[in-house]
């Protein structure tokens, strides 16, 4: 998706490490494709004083500033609660286009349907990619993936945002150092930017989630391993559906559990708690069981908030609770896991 586009991430209001968790990630994963960030309230600050990645890339207060870094395209940092665009950010978009930068958004909102950013992009001769908008001929889940030869892994969550697409990007990337052949398969926004493919399943109309990840699965048999992206929460009210599309689409030979320690209820849900993890993790396995029984084999923490000791102490709780392996692949490496991962191969 970025491939070697120059990109001016727009954050405007919004950087934080969940607030703006798509410019978070691109940063993290896609750091030299982005010339800089677009946001007034942080502008002259260092991305990594903010959100710990992004070191040495500028903030600028406007899009005039920062055409002297020579962006190719505006990229929509934020992924809000209901894919919405902020009303003063309609601004920097039309501004964006009369200055012929091509448009990159993994909101809900399509915007190359609006009319005015249409009409806009038509006269000055650029594209406007909603990379959200799911491809033509989705089929109906057929409960295939049982029956394909590749491996599955899939990274299920206490939460949304809470780092499921992360830890897969990361697990993927681990087990190709082991000379495994495996393949991250995104099933979100942010994943497709930075791995250039796989379908937004939230944006599939329900019925045809679990067939949306079976035709990825399917393209990518061939592998080895399949780490799958998860999406939402069993207990979320809001995104719980396509969880558990996404699971019975995947038919995982594994899952990977992803919790933040000190996320104690939902962020957008504050009235429903977390459950303990061995509870947790038997509400995923027993809800896998009917059609293709699975196990988690690892839990993956999100200790961003606390310091080292508190997270190793954290990880200690994790697998004293579970009988399973636990880290932080961002602070700590993602090997414990990719060992896991092996001893089923």
């Amino acid at each position: 998706m970025l491939g070697n586009r120059r990109v001016l991430l727009l954050t405007d209001g919004h950087l934080g490490v969940f607030t703006s968790k798509t410019a978070t990630c691109i940063l993290r994963y896609r750091p030299r494709e982005v010339v800089a960030l677009l946001d007034r309230t942080e502008a002259g600050r260092d991305p990594a004083d903010i959100i710990g990645v992004g070191r040495g890339i500028p903030i600028v207060g406007s899009i005039a500033e920062a055409m002297r870094y020579q962006p190719h395209s505006l990229l929509i940092g934020i992924a809000p609660a209901g894919g919405g665009l902020p009303d003063d950010w309609r601004q920097f978009i039309h501004e964006a286009i009369e200055r012929q930068l091509d448009i990159i958004s993994g909101l809900h909102l399509m915007l190359a349907d609006d009319p005015e950013f249409a009409r806009l992009a038509l006269a000055h001769g650029v594209t406007i990619h909603d990379v959200r908008r799911p491809p033509e001929g989705i089929p109906l889940g057929a409960n295939i993936a049982r029956t394909l030869p590749c491996t599955r892994v899939l990274t299920v969550g206490a939460d949304c945002a809470i780092g499921k697409m992360a830890v897969a990007l990361e697990l993927a990337e681990a087990l190709l150092r082991r000379g495994r052949r495996a393949r991250f398969i995104a099933t979100g926004q942010t994943g497709i930017m930075i791995s250039g493919y796989g379908i937004a399943v939230d944006r599939v109309v329900s019925d045809f989630v679990p067939g949306a990840v079976e035709m990825m699965l399917v393209e990518n048999k061939h592998h080895e391993v399949l780490v799958v992206e998860g999406q939402g929460s069993l207990i979320e009210p809001a995104y719980s559906g396509v969880t558990l599309g996404l699971m019975h689409g995947c038919a995982p030979h594994a899952m990977v559990f992803c919790h933040q320690p000190t996320r104690k209820h939902l962020r957008h849900h504050p009235e429903v708690p977390i459950l303990p993890l061995p509870e947790f993790i038997e509400l995923y396995e027993r809800l896998m069981a009917p059609v293709f029984p699975s196990k988690v084999i690892g839990v993956a923490l999100n200790c961003v908030d606390m310091s080292d000791a508190a997270a190793r102490d954290a990880i200690a709780r994790a697998e004293a609770e579970t009988g399973l392996p636990a880290t932080d692949v961002i602070r700590f490496g993602p090997d414990k896991l990719a060992e896991a991962i092996e001893a089923m191969l």
